[in-house]
């Protein structure tokens, strides 16, 4: 194992009515006057942005608000925000929504506080913040694990450019996670955001050193627990307690909890698909299941050992004459889990078919944000993300 540093300061409410308790919670943070941040009008329709207004008013703390955050939420939001936030004198942001709402309440922060400098600089990675607003979340999906992390991702419309910057300035103050508030999602929204929550783990699991068994261990139980409760909800949308294992998962997932010793991670699924978000605009986790499967078979060798306990101890495969051949069904058993909560396994599925020019365009995009060449499974170049990609159609 390596050594590691293990920080996780975002307190979590947990539990059904805890929305109501916002305003009580604030004001231990000395909040004088919150922008509430939220996306569709889902969160206006259910009633949830009524109980927290009320809860804040109770509370006496003031509030503006901005809604309208998409999914791969925009930076011409984030400027909004900024803009609203400085005319209004906000101390605090408070993301009613999930992983995009909280994205983009973590780019306004950083903008709101430093108010002279473009918050764009930091997802380019010119320069580094050096403080950020105060904020927290009402959680209503599960699947970024933005409620407890130190990540977000904002898209820049114009030129397509998806891009991520990791700060523990932006860790939030507190999480409300009531798994009711789930409850209305479209089961597209559900299982994508499963896929999400898996993937934070695997991306922290396929690695070439580093790997320390008490991490292992609780990250293929993370993972058994998510393709467990995925498949309940796919046909029982309403049951809590299949709620409330998911969404804890997800912020288990994404808080370095599953890293803890090892060599810090490959995410190279996530970086192929955040140019496909870029160009197509598709849902996240969707994106994440199509390009998976074809990432594996490319790298799979490089990390044998690796591939061989997944299929083993998370898919339960059984084992076979090879290392090789009980991967590869490892794999197959990871295709057929997707399959049966309606996710993709690849492009086409995904609803989208790439030209070579545009393949060749998101692997040249990649390359360049990733620095040339990323990986841990197995570092890939720019060629091989075209690879990639093209077996990914």
């Amino acid at each position: 194992m390596f050594g590691f540093e293990y920080y996780t300061p975002t307190k979590v409410y947990f539990g059904k009515g805890k929305e109501n308790e916002v305003g009580t919670i604030l004001s231990g943070y000395k909040a004088r006057k919150v922008l509430l941040h939220y996306g569709s009008r889902s969160a206006v329709k259910t009633g949830l942005l009524g109980r927290i207004k009320k809860s804040l008013d109770a509370a006496g703390i003031a509030y503006v608000e901005l809604g309208g955050v998409v999914p791969n939420p925009h930076l011409s939001k984030v400027y909004e925000g900024i803009e609203l936030g400085k005319a209004e004198g906000v101390d605090f942001i408070l993301a009613v929504g999930g992983g995009s709402v909280i994205d983009s309440a973590k780019a306004i922060a950083y903008g709101l506080a430093e108010p002279d400098k473009d918050v764009w600089d930091l997802f380019a990675h010119t320069r580094n913040a050096e403080a950020c607003l105060p904020l927290a979340s009402v959680l209503t999906i599960a699947a970024a694990g933005s409620e407890t992390s130190n990540s977000c991702v904002i898209t820049k419309a114009d030129t397509a450019d998806k891009r991520a910057y990791d700060d523990d300035l932006s860790r939030p103050k507190f999480a409300i996670m009531n798994p009711e508030l789930t409850m209305t999602l479209p089961d597209y929204q559900t299982e994508s955001g499963c896929v999400d929550i898996m993937m934070h783990t695997m991306e922290r699991y396929f690695t070439q050193g580093g790997n320390m068994e008490l991490t292992d261990e609780i990250a293929e139980g993370l993972l058994r627990t998510v393709i467990k409760n995925a498949q309940i909800l796919h046909t029982d949308p309403e049951n809590y307690e299949a709620r409330a294992e998911i969404m804890w998962s997800g912020s288990l997932a994404h808080n370095g909890l599953t890293g803890c010793g090892n060599d810090g991670g490959d995410f190279m699924s996530h970086m192929l698909e955040h140019e496909m978000g870029g160009m197509f605009d598709v849902t996240h986790g969707a994106g994440l299941a199509a390009v998976w499967p074809s990432w594996a078979r490319y790298v799979y060798r490089e990390c044998l050992p690796r591939f061989v306990r997944y299929a083993v101890k998370v898919m339960g495969v059984e084992p076979g004459a090879t290392d090789e051949e009980t991967a590869l069904k490892g794999i197959e058993a990871m295709e057929d889990f997707y399959h049966s909560i309606a996710m993709p396994v690849n492009m086409r599925e995904l609803g989208i078919a790439p030209t070579e020019e545009q393949i060749l365009e998101m692997a040249r995009r990649c390359a360049v944000t990733v620095g040339g060449v990323k990986g841990s499974a197995k570092k890939l170049n720019e060629e091989d993300m075209a690879a990639i990609y093209r077996m990914a159609l």
